[in-house]
């Protein structure tokens, strides 16, 4: 068992009612090269997260553009307004089971996720999949940054009667509009320069703002269009056969590669947590029952949008422009930043500046890797990421949500079934404990973490158009041809095969249980 589960030092910790665990001060390695003050367990007395904060925070999280729009490119690849809801619906359901597992180990140990995948990665180790989860993040920083910039130039432009639109241009984009996805990268950026409390504090109030934001939007339009019909009668392209099945699959794993990333990073939030029962109810009754109520709240709109206008106009940013009361303009602008800046923040900015303080703890700091993904997510030309529906679904979080999800079965794999939930806090920081392994690498999970990623996206592909050009990055037949089939089911591939080898290579040994 030592090679397989180290044993390490003895330094004890204590369990406290609740099944929470703690260090005392004095027994954080805090010399230690992998250990700072924004990487160490919170104590008990500082988790302090109740049901209402976590609900809040995926209420908040969940109420963005990008997640009303995820509806509209549902219906652009042929479903109707129900399978859409259908297959968002399902999706949140099902990546909600993944976020409670690997949630649980923050209320009872207080650490953060590139800690928590110490115990399977190694100490070392850890940065592979810590570095993916915060190029991933610095990527949807960028996508969110860009869409928030783009609903304040539109707006704007609303405001000075077009006179943004006929600037001058930068890179085939007028000036104006750089300005303001500048500005709002400045204004994110200062926001989590505050801290995790005052984050907590700005999600309580962001959540229920953007609820009455959209409902207004929607009685605004219901009253303009005497009711909704055009959309809701429009049939499927694809119908429930033959036609549908390879739409829905992919889609299904792109929706559930949209919240892939923080079925990884939630104890960056639950090691806040007051209990279990906070983060498992708080996460229930806020991720699935959001989406699935924005999902519809975007079709209803954008029906009446039909009805009113002759479009289905799906960007509810553009559908705000249509106005032409400028307080409705400003209120629709209020909703746009808050909205966005509460799920860009929670979501692409906490997980990446823990991620990058793992990979050099006496070099960064929270802060620090919080300034850091704001300028990667620039240099990674968000507005490329979202140019098309295939390209953002089937290729962005497709390929993400296969990569995320090998990483989520080796960690489940290792605190469920190896370790049945017990760590040793001391050791998760300490070269030479239990997660030490050879040199701080576990070549286990580095094993079960490239069989799982290249069955999981190695067979990924593009779809060619009616003209024959195709559409995203990949070749037709798929980088690995043979593996093309799978590409369609790449986050659960890629979760159950790394959870099934890793268990295999760790011999199916335990690690003892708490006494």
């Amino acid at each position: 068992m030592t090679d397989t589960v180290p044993t390490g030092s003895s330094i004890p910790q204590t369990a406290l009612p609740g099944g929470r665990v703690e260090l005392a001060p004095e027994a954080f390695p805090s010399e230690s090269p992998f250990a700072n003050e924004d990487l160490r367990p919170v104590p008990v007395a500082e988790r302090k997260w109740t049901t209402y904060n976590f609900a809040a925070l995926w209420i908040s999280m969940a109420h963005c553009i990008p997640s009303w729009t995820l509806a509209s490119g549902l219906v652009a690849l042929g479903m109707d307004w129900k399978q859409a809801v259908f297959t968002i619906a399902l999706a949140n359901v099902i990546v909600l089971l993944p976020m409670l597992a690997t949630g649980h180990a923050g209320p009872k140990y207080g650490i953060p996720f590139p800690v928590l995948a110490r115990a399977s990665f190694g100490l070392r180790g850890a940065n592979i999949p810590a570095m993916i989860r915060a190029a991933v993040a610095c990527g949807w920083f960028g996508i969110q940054t860009w869409i928030g910039g783009s609903g304040i130039f539109a707006l704007g432009s609303k405001l000075t009667g077009g006179h943004w639109e006929n600037a001058g241009q930068i890179a085939g984009n007028p000036w104006p509009l750089w300005l303001c996805f500048l500005l709002f990268w400045a204004v994110q950026i200062a926001i989590i320069y505050r801290g995790m409390d005052f984050l907590r504090h700005f999600e309580n109030w962001a959540a229920p703002f953007v609820i009455v934001g959209a409902f207004v939007l929607l009685i605004w339009i219901a009253v303009k269009a005497d009711g909704f019909g055009a959309l809701l009668d429009q049939p499927s392209k694809l119908g429930w056969g033959a036609d549908f099945w390879p739409v829905f699959f992919p889609s299904l794993m792109g929706m559930i590669g949209f919240w892939a990333t923080l079925s990884l990073n939630i104890p960056d939030f639950t090691r806040f947590g007051s209990s279990q029962r906070a983060q498992t109810w708080g996460q229930s009754l806020g991720l699935p029952t959001t989406m699935t109520l924005f999902a519809i709240l975007a079709v209803l709109v954008t029906s009446g949008s039909e009805a009113v206008y002759g479009e289905a106009i799906w960007d509810p940013v553009a559908l705000a422009a249509k106005t032409d009361s400028a307080f409705g303009l400003l209120f629709a602008l209020i909703v746009v930043l808050i909205a966005t800046v509460s799920v860009n923040i929670a979501a692409n900015v906490v997980s990446p500046a823990y991620d990058l303080a793992n990979l050099a703890p006496k070099l960064i700091n929270f802060r620090t890797g919080a300034l850091i993904t704001g300028v990667v997510g620039i240099l990674i030309f968000p507005w490329k990421l979202i140019s098309t529906p295939e390209f953002y679904i089937f290729t962005w979080l497709g390929v993400v949500g296969g990569l995320l999800g090998t990483v989520a079965g080796i960690l489940i794999a290792d605190y469920w079934i190896v370790r049945r939930t017990v760590l040793h806090l001391a050791d998760l920081y300490t070269p030479g404990g239990r997660y030490w392994y050879s040199s701080g690498w576990n070549w286990r999970a580095i094993a079960a973490f490239l069989v799982g990623g290249v069955l999981a996206v190695g067979g990924s592909y593009s779809g060619v158009g009616a003209d024959g050009s195709r559409n995203g990055p990949f070749p037709a037949d798929g980088l690995i041809p043979f593996l093309k089939p799978l590409a369609d089911y790449g986050w659960a591939v890629g979760l159950t095969t790394s959870l099934v080898l890793y268990v295999v290579l760790m011999g199916g040994r335990k690690e003892p249980a708490e006494s």
